[in-house]
């Protein structure tokens, strides 16, 4: 059975009276509140925010330089280069650049280095290699924060580069360039510190034109693309650039990504996020990784549609070689950690493995493992490496920490590249295990829901389809997750050739259906009539003209009551709305009672014994309470005054169980549920 901690929360939540007036449901509601949005104002600019969440471009630092520089290039005609990565978001803000600077008459050349032989950034050969095409400015886009010793020697060379990146500027001093451009700079005043390479790009565009709504709607399409790839917070600047690069996808998509979408078998008017980063992305990934890069530049830069069907077919062919690829890695990556646990950051090498697809690799042994996961490929006596973070550990600054034993290195906190000796491997092994475990991060459950379902009203359609309004979903906003708890499991059963598992359950009167993708009814060891906790995301089913409910589960265990009861335990009231499903009938209290009033009798301390003691048949919560109100009602009492440690006590005249507040606190919330 796969056990994984969670973390419930019981708290009623706050449904702001502001937004219901403002047209939301309750459940949007709720989770707009859980976000902090409270004001009608503030849903306004989140679900509806338009130009006015747009930055200034010149506020960046050296974009005045970097547009002074662009101008002249136009005005002489200059032959120029954009360099870029072999990214989503390298080739998106490569495309938007090179197509914009040729569209002001520039000679200008795109260049995405190869993956294997040259690996990410700059390099002096192809540096060379442009100036003898007479490229006399280069812009790089989504790289060259770290390039100081190529920035001076195409100086050198006598040409000029722009730099525009996103990625972390790191401890050295910056490249000596023309211009350096980079939302993450330390003396930064942009506003928005999140911005993709592609938005990177885009702001130097918007800033060289003087027309940011233009170009935003040239280019947003793009952007919109790199930014989700990327993984970048969707809020802000960068909600409203991918809101409006997916609106104009839907509505008239360049030739390629149309292509794209035909061969991916995608209803384009429907497109969300979760589709450019799940579908398109993956694809256009596909040709960096296994080396062909142009093809995907290509793709989103033709105006052919016949050629961009080739391409499309072409890109999609690679998606499946690189799948191939990365499940002969991952069997291989998992051989070798069979012998033993880690307990570590995963560092893994060899020759063996396509330098293209072991960060894939590495990210579901992050997923697998719930640790930090490093892949190395090995080339003769060098090795680059990817590397890809767990439970919110800092990769950056530990590869920061132990880079003495790194030839280089690059990236965000949660993902990077490194190059590194093979002989140096043991040591950089060893120094990021100790490095991790004096920086552990503090552990946190691995089930999260933002909501407790206890009304099912809170899923009818209405509801469910309001969560739309939310989209698109994405880093710093996620889809949101929920949770029924302690609900009949009215079915079971595997689908799918065995692979999924379909569920019914049951909330009051209603009962949902559910879906769990990739699990199995023995793998969980759950069974119709279980009582289980389901964390999931609802969404609207429309299925020969039937549209209900469903729920994509997430998680599912068969029900664990114990953190309710601590709170309960605790003296906890804010927690008593999610306990009113077990408010204690007469009955209860007297064979609780029964138990108490026997001497010596006394009540363990610790929460584990005192469950221990529930009577049979009774749920822990239901039991829990009535010490909780016997408690209060002076039935049970301690020295400190606390339910841990309590025994039988007398009192004068008749206990009013029914009067305890726990009591009217419990029925008044289940009378909120069912009235």
């Amino acid at each position: 059975m796969m056990r994984k901690e969670w973390k419930i929360p019981y708290e009623r939540p706050l449904v702001p009276a502001e937004l219901l007036e403002g047209g939301c449901t309750p459940l949007l509601a709720s989770v707009l509140a859980l976000r902090g949005v409270k004001t009608r104002a503030e849903m306004d600019r989140l679900l509806h925010g338009g130009e006015e969440l747009l930055e200034d471009p010149m506020l960046l630092t050296d974009m005045p330089r970097a547009v002074e520089r662009v101008r002249r290039a136009v005005e002489a005609g200059e032959k120029t280069a954009v360099y870029g990565d072999y990214d989503v978001d390298g080739i998106t803000s490569t495309c938007l650049l090179t197509d914009y600077l040729r569209s002001k008459g520039l000679a200008c050349i795109p260049y995405i280095p190869d993956r294997s032989e040259e690996g990410y950034g700059l390099n002096d050969a192809a540096v060379a290699a442009l100036h003898e095409q007479g490229v006399s400015l280069v812009i790089t886009v989504d790289c060259g924060i770290t390039a100081r010793e190529e920035a001076l020697y195409a100086s050198s060379l006598g040409m000029d580069m722009i730099i525009t990146d996103h990625h972390e500027c790191g401890a050295g001093p910056l490249p000596e360039a023309v211009a350096v451009v980079d939302c993450k700079r330390p003396d930064e005043p942009y506003p928005n510190h999140s911005l993709a390479g592609v938005g990177v790009a885009l702001k130097l565009v918007c800033a060289c034109e003087g027309q940011s709504r233009e170009m935003v709607e040239r280019y947003c399409d793009l952007a919109a693309i790199g930014t989700i790839a990327d993984v970048m917070p969707l809020v802000g600047e960068n909600r409203y650039l991918v809101r409006r690069g997916l609106e104009k996808i839907r509505r008239d998509p360049r030739p390629g990504i149309a292509a794209m979408l035909r061969e991916s078998s995608v209803d384009g008017k429907k497109l969300t996020a979760s589709v450019v980063g799940f579908t398109l992305a993956p694809r256009l990934n596909a040709a960096g990784r296994l080396d062909c890069p142009s093809v995907a530049a290509r793709l989103l830069m033709t105006d052919d549609p016949a050629e961009a069907t080739a391409l499309a077919v072409e890109l999609c062919d690679l998606n499946r070689k690189r799948q191939s690829i990365e499940t002969s890695i991952w069997d291989e990556a998992n051989a070798m950690l069979a012998a033993a646990e880690p307990d570590a950051p995963i560092v893994l090498a060899s020759d063996k493995w396509h330098q293209g697809v072991i960060g894939i690799a590495a990210s579901r042994l992050a997923e697998q493992y719930s640790l930090p996961a490093i892949m190395v490929c090995l080339n003769g006596e060098v090795g680059k490496g990817s590397c890809r973070s767990y439970g919110g550990f800092n990769l950056f600054d530990a590869l920061s920490a132990c880079s003495e034993h790194l030839i280089g290195f690059g990236g965000h906190a949660l993902a990077a590249g490194l190059n590194i000796r093979s002989d140096k491997l043991e040591d950089f092994r060893a120094a990021l295990a100790q490095y991790y475990r004096e920086n552990k991060p503090a552990p946190t459950a691995e089930v999260q829901p933002d909501l407790l379902i206890c009304d099912p009203a809170m899923l009818d359609i209405d509801n469910v389809r309001s969560l739309d309004e939310l989209e698109p979903f994405g880093n710093a906003n996620a889809r949101p997750t929920m949770c029924l708890c302690a609900v009949p499991l009215e079915s079971a059963g595997d689908v799918g050739g065995g692979k999924h598992l379909r569920i019914r359950a049951r909330l009051g009167r209603e009962c949902f259906e559910g879906i769990f993708f990739s699990h199995t009814e023995r793998e969980l060891d759950i069974h119709s009539g279980d009582l289980v906790d389901i964390a999931f995301t609802p969404q609207i089913n429309e299925f020969r003209g039937h549209v209900s409910v469903q729920l994509m589960v997430n998680a599912i265990r068969r029900h664990d009551g114990s953190a309710l009861c601590e709170r309960i335990l605790n003296g906890e009231r804010d927690i008593l709305w999610a306990a009113a499903g077990f408010c204690p009938e007469r009955s209860d209290f007297v064979r609780v009672w029964h138990m108490c009033a026997q001497p010596p009798f006394r009540l363990p301390e610790s929460t584990e014994e005192i469950l221990a003691l529930s009577p049979p048949g009774m749920a822990e919560e239901t039991f829990c309470l009535c010490l909780a109100v016997l408690s209060e009602v002076g039935l049970l009492s301690s020295p400190d005054g606390s339910i841990r440690g309590a025994a039988a006590a007398q009192i004068d005249g008749k206990a009013d169980l029914d009067g305890a507040s726990i009591m009217r606190q419990l029925k008044s919330n289940r009378g909120d549920r069912h009235g």
